[in-house]
């Protein structure tokens, strides 16, 4: 493999049409991510490809692995799932925090079968109807040591597989009381795998074109969306991520998503692996660990962290902590899957002096579809797209092509478009279907932007109803139909309301039958026992005489994402004192505000508030 062609330059924003003269298929891309990461073992064996933390109070205790030890127990790994039946066409969930174990078990799921990574902080129903619509045979899962929580749910959907895998917290070798499930094989995963051999697969490797993960994503429906990837999508985004001067061998890369999370498993997983890096991984809790945090610029010294990708209230919650440590090493701090406020990114770069690196991207297109370059911003733009895949912006009525400058929907084609959504299986296959997603092989994406004259993508809002929780996806539907469970429910709309710390909280909008006696309170305690997922239940319920619609009668958010909008700000404004008047109107699709305020009003004060919510704002006084 000729590195002049594998690596072309990729530092500056007119590097594209040099690096795109040369067909992809010229340079020489691994087959799969398995070969990916055979190529990463052949070439660096001894070298450190994970260094783990098994919690975040002890930070300074990890368990490391070389390339080579980590493609061993990927191959034992596989072995087992090979021995248990697993064949290219078959599926293996997995569900469990963060932990050595689930890195090796995520990479062997691709090798042996398909991977179809699950939140474990979904209910058990939604865990069952992704199980059943990704077909998975085994379930590799958290032991009763490593999440109770998880352990528990797994025995509850375990009937919908054969065997149930367990996992153990990194560094250990504690076995717990196991209670069995009705004609499920269970055990421990590193136990089963230990006699197999960690030389070779023993069945037959993946190809470009097989599919190697279901990423389970957000939607506007209550079904659960199950995005098929390809490995050829895989290794091709890992790539155009890995060609970018974001990533180098030199550089420590910083895991803290969960590894359902398809940033986590791209971005920090299987990008590093082009140049051999290490990624250092957080503890199972990951950014969702309060002792993080204190501890995080010791842990970025220690390590000598390079690079680290998270989402917006990652940043904002790091701000907060002084620099305790030498932190000269951390070059790129990546940010994306939500807006970013302004206060936070000058709140991180007051405190660490990094500008925050933006991107764009979503699981249909695989992970990354654009990038910024740190030291050439642009300011208002998430990026510039990446090698190889193109973007339009379509008007939303005619499909045609957007003018500079003009506002429409964002569209993306090229290798990491996915090969569909999980419809239905049969006996011996899947049904992927993307009609509804994939137009003449262009993804819409759902998002309104626009592109400027050197194709920067500029985001506008979503078109889609998804309600954004720090970078998490939330179906407003799974709000709605829990609320519509209330039997003095009559119409519901669930919507994200701005805020300073999450990017958006969820909050919902209510019909109720004139004759039924209920409050907002009894409904949020309603609906905070039967949505779903603890992130997806409503901060507010609202209750109005009847929810907006569209001039054909369908529903319409965008009314209620305005009132959103207006309470929050204004809820914010008033440590400012009373008399302000704000308006939130709805601008091309999306929701600005106006703002009036009092006489003698501290303007700054005001702006230092309002900069902290990613909501376009004018003061008209």
């Amino acid at each position: 493999m000729a590195d002049d062609l594998l690596w072309p330059r990729y530092a500056d924003p007119g590097d594209l049409s040099a690096i795109e003269a040369v067909p992809l298929e010229a340079r020489g891309l691994p087959e799969s991510t398995y070969a990916l990461l055979v190529r990463a073992a052949e070439r660096w064996p001894e070298r450190t490809a994970l260094t783990v933390l098994s919690d975040a109070a002890r930070w300074d205790q990890p368990r490391s692995r070389t390339f080579a030890e980590l493609l061993a127990q990927v191959h034992r790994y596989a072995n087992l799932l090979h021995r248990l039946g697993i064949r290219r066409g078959d599926a293996v969930a997995l569900m469990a925090p963060n932990c050595e174990e689930l890195i090796a078990a995520t990479l062997a799921a691709q090798v042996a079968g398909i991977a179809a990574p699950l939140n474990g902080a979904l209910s058990v129903p939604r865990l069952g109807e992704l199980l059943r619509r990704s077909g998975a045979r085994i379930l590799i899962t958290a032991g009763p040591e490593l999440s109770p929580d998880a352990w528990t749910k797994a025995r509850e959907v375990g009937q919908e597989v054969d065997a149930v895998l367990l996992l153990r917290p990194t560094g250990t070798i504690e076995r717990g009381p196991l209670s069995p499930v009705e004609d499920v094989a269970i055990g421990y995963l590193a136990d089963l795998a230990e006699a197999e051999d960690a030389d070779a697969f023993a069945g037959c490797a993946p190809a470009r074109e097989d599919l190697a993960a279901f990423i389970h994503t957000g939607g506007t429906t209550g079904t659960p969306k199950l995005a098929a990837h390809t490995h050829a999508n895989q290794v091709a985004n890992a790539w155009m991520m890995a060609a970018s001067t974001l990533f180098d061998a030199e550089q420590v890369v910083f895991a803290a998503l969960p590894l359902f999370h398809v940033n986590a498993l791209m971005v920090t997983l299987l990008t590093p692996l082009f140049h051999g890096q290490r990624t250092v991984w957080a503890a199972p809790l990951g950014y969702r660990d309060p002792a993080l945090y204190p501890a995080f610029w010791k842990i970025v010294q220690r390590y000598r962290i390079a690079m680290m990708s998270a989402v917006p209230t990652v940043y904002a919650a790091l701000a907060q902590y002084p620099v305790d440590a030498d932190i000269s090493s951390l070059r790129h701090a990546v940010v994306g899957a939500s807006p970013l406020p302004a206060a936070t990114r000058a709140a991180f770069r007051e405190r660490t002096g990094l500008d925050l690196v933006e991107g764009y991207g979503l699981t249909e297109a695989t992970c990354a579809s654009a990038r910024s370059f740190p030291h050439a911003p642009r300011p208002g733009a998430v990026g510039q797209r990446m090698p190889y895949q193109r973007v339009r912006v379509l008007r939303p009525d005619t499909r045609e092509q957007c003018q500079i400058g003009e506002r429409g929907v964002l569209a993306i084609a090229g290798p990491t478009v996915f090969a569909g959504y999980v419809t239905d299986r049969t006996d011996d296959a899947r049904v992927l279907d993307a009609a509804d997603a994939v137009v003449d092989g262009w993804l819409d994406t759902g998002d309104l932007a626009h592109l400027d004259a050197d194709g920067f993508i500029h985001l506008a809002g979503r078109a889609k109803d998804l309600i954004i929780r720090g970078g998490h996806n939330i179906d407003p539907s799974a709000i709605e139909e829990a609320l519509l469970a209330h039997p003095a429910v009559t119409a519901a709309g669930a919507v994200g309301r701005p805020d300073p710390h999450s990017g958006e909280v969820p909050v919902a909008y209510v019909a109720v039958d004139h004759a039924a006696e209920v409050d907002e309170k009894e409904l949020v305690v309603w609906a905070a026992e039967y949505v779903p997922e603890p992130a997806a239940a409503p901060k507010s319920v609202t209750i109005l005489e009847v929810l907006p619609l569209t001039e054909v009668g369908k529903p319409d958010k965008l009314p209620l994402r305005a009132d959103a909008t207006r309470r929050a700000l204004a809820e914010a404004l008033c440590s400012l004192g009373n008399g302000f008047t704000i308006d939130a109107v709805i601008e091309g699709g999306t929701v600005a505000a106006h703002i009036t305020a009092p006489p003698g009003i501290d303007r700054q004060a005001m702006e230092l508030i309002l900069n902290r919510y990613s909501v376009p704002w004018r003061f008209t006084r």
